[in-house]
């Protein structure tokens, strides 16, 4: 054998590992066999995986299965792999093996490896610590993946509400700041009553927070972990309240209230814990890629569209055009919106795709689960400082708009009635003059007194008779 490489023996007999790795023969032949996306496993899942070797560690100690040296040694090299430390090692491509196995066998070959190791053993000799016997002590495939794909969603939850808020609380100051800023309102992409920048925006925010609040309630269903089902569901080759245990471990490791799974055999046949989750992260690309039309709407132009706002320029909008600026922020958050709503779709099939006591589909459903979130979280984020924080609200431009609106007839419906008020908006429309002049000639309300009856009906939203 090479120098480069070492040589391990299983149960299908040798295979060449690459001398320096940490990994050992299963995730080599995972290597093999997958060669797929050329994507490696996602970092919030690695450290998720690794704190449940820790976790199962600690409570296979607790229940007198494993002795106090192993389990400081397997504890120190999950913590290890926790803080960040070998994710090099991890190799095993997203697209694997059903349920998960090749992932699972390469966190238990990188834990014992690192363990023995540090025992003053040999990689690849796996003695005193066994990756099957030791670091994967009363688990197995089909309950620790799931269970580290929900802790992974749970590990960037907070990271995309905190997204989402940034983005909410910046259309917010907008609001705030553009309170009494009258605009014409459209409806059907018409001219319609009037109203505020301010209110446009704030609803903006509110519907974004609706979305948080949507996300926040997948987090209890995700602290529900089938850890203790082993295989089946069936807690074959667990300790005495081991699923406990663990679960508490969890909770310390996680800061997350972590409990088992009411029903452990459920953890593993059923992903509609995840399915909600991803129908809570399709609402929000839903609302952002609505929101995100709007912005290009409003900044379009900036001389032959609507031009209502104007994007902070953050790169030349063409390669032939000179001058040319484009919403570019918002191109690329549509986009990833898009993307994202693809990626639900493919959860969905998948979570529909178990069969009787498992679910094999549970590599791809998590990675697609993990790049939403992350795409999603970066996104706005990116959106949020590059564009929404140097966004200006042209107001001359909005005043412009809704002093030439045949829509502001609608206000006169409640003084000359709905006939009345459609005759002065078919002159406004066919003359071309604005609908306060048709008023003040007819002699049926000042030109002042119509201006402050546009502005009461914008701000306030109710006209006082």
């Amino acid at each position: 054998m090479d120098k480069k490489f070492r040589t391990e023996k299983d149960t299908l007999g040798e295979f060449p590992v690459p001398a320096d790795a940490w990994y050992g023969i299963q995730t080599a032949r995972a290597v093999d066999n997958f060669p797929i996306s050329g994507r490696g496993p996602d970092r919030d899942f690695i450290i998720a995986h690794a704190r449940i070797k820790r976790a199962a560690a600690t409570a296979n100690h607790e229940a007198g299965w494993l002795d106090a040296k192993l389990t400081n040694a397997i504890g120190k090299a999950a913590d290890a792999v926790i803080a960040g430390e070998h994710h090099a090692d991890f190799v095993v491509d997203r697209f694997q093996a059903g349920a998960g196995t090749s992932h699972n066998m390469n966190t238990n070959e990188v834990i014992a490896n690192l363990a023995n190791v540090a025992l003053g053993g040999q990689k690849g000799a796996y003695t005193p610590v066994h990756p099957n016997d030791h670091v994967n002590m009363g688990q197995s495939t089909n309950d620790t993946i799931p269970t580290a794909i929900r802790l992974a969603c749970l590990a960037k939850l907070p990271r995309l509400l905190a997204a989402v808020e940034a983005m909410a609380t910046e259309y917010e100051t907008i609001a705030k700041r553009e309170a009494k800023t009258v605009k014409s309102a459209r409806t059907h992409l018409q001219d319609a009553v009037p109203t505020t920048v301010g209110r446009e925006f704030g609803a903006y925010a509110v519907a974004l927070r609706r979305c948080a609040n949507a996300l926040q309630h997948t987090r209890p269903l995700l602290c529900e972990i089938g850890l203790g089902g082993s295989a089946a569901g069936t807690g074959l080759n667990t300790a005495p309240g081991y699923a406990e245990r663990a679960a508490k471990e969890l909770a310390r490791l996680t800061h997350e209230p972590i409990v088992p799974a009411k029903d452990l055999a459920a953890a593993m046949q059923s992903m509609g814990d995840l399915q909600q989750l991803s129908n809570a992260i399709r609402l929000l690309a839903l609302e952002l890629t609505r929101i995100s039309n709007d912005m290009r709407l409003l900044a379009s132009g900036p001389r032959t569209g609507l031009g209502e706002i104007m994007l902070p320029a953050v790169q030349p909008g063409s390669s032939i055009m000179p001058g040319k600026v484009n919403p570019v922020m918002f191109e690329m958050l549509n986009q990833v919106c898009y993307q994202v709503l693809g990626q639900d779709h493919a959860v969905s099939m998948m979570a529909q795709a178990g069969q009787l006591e498992l679910n094999v589909m549970m590599p791809a459903l998590g990675s697609a689960l993990f790049d939403a979130m992350d795409w999603l979280t970066n996104a706005m984020n990116a959106a949020t400082e590059k564009n929404l924080k140097g966004l200006k609200v042209d107001r001359e431009r909005c005043l412009y708009f809704i002093h030439t609106s045949v829509g502001l007839a609608t206000l006169l419906n409640n003084s000359i009635g709905y006939a009345a008020a459609a005759e002065v908006a078919k002159e406004s429309e066919k003359t071309g003059r604005p609908v306060r002049d048709i008023v003040a000639a007819k002699g049926l309300m000042k030109a002042e007194d119509f201006d402050r009856l546009v502005a009461q009906a914008a701000i306030d939203g109710n006209i006082k008779k």
